[in-house]
């Protein structure tokens, strides 16, 4: 037995200092945590509470995509978003991208100086 004083003198060790790497369901890459974001299945407005880790560029693109009663009655799970034609298109695009890829409209270049 190690007292408590020895023990926080102790190393960490590694496998509890690095946590599993949490993958998208939706383009199945690591999620890098700045990335991270919980996405509800069934939108709050409409009873939801649940909710799983996307990539931020895949939550932007579903809720561009579809209205919240779409979400609610449809695509309420990520097999069923993964599996929408319009999702696939976006899936294959972002697929080869890098993880911690995110495309943000530059508004600066939009305003004429």
């Amino acid at each position: 037995m190690i007292g408590k004083i020895r023990k926080k003198l102790l190393p960490p060790i590694l496998s509890e200092a690095i946590p599993d790497p949490i993958i998208c369901p939706i383009c199945s890459r690591v999620i890098p945590e700045p990335q991270k974001d919980a996405h509800h299945l069934i939108p709050k407005s409409k009873g939801g509470k649940s909710t799983e880790y996307l990539h931020r560029i895949c939550h932007k693109q579903i809720h561009a995509l579809f209205n919240e009663n779409e979400l609610a009655k449809i695509l309420n799970t990520a097999e069923s978003l993964r599996n929408h034609s319009d999702m696939q298109t976006f899936i294959n695009w972002v697929k080869n991208k890098p993880d911690n890829f995110y495309e943000r409209a530059a508004k600066s270049s939009r305003i004429k100086k």
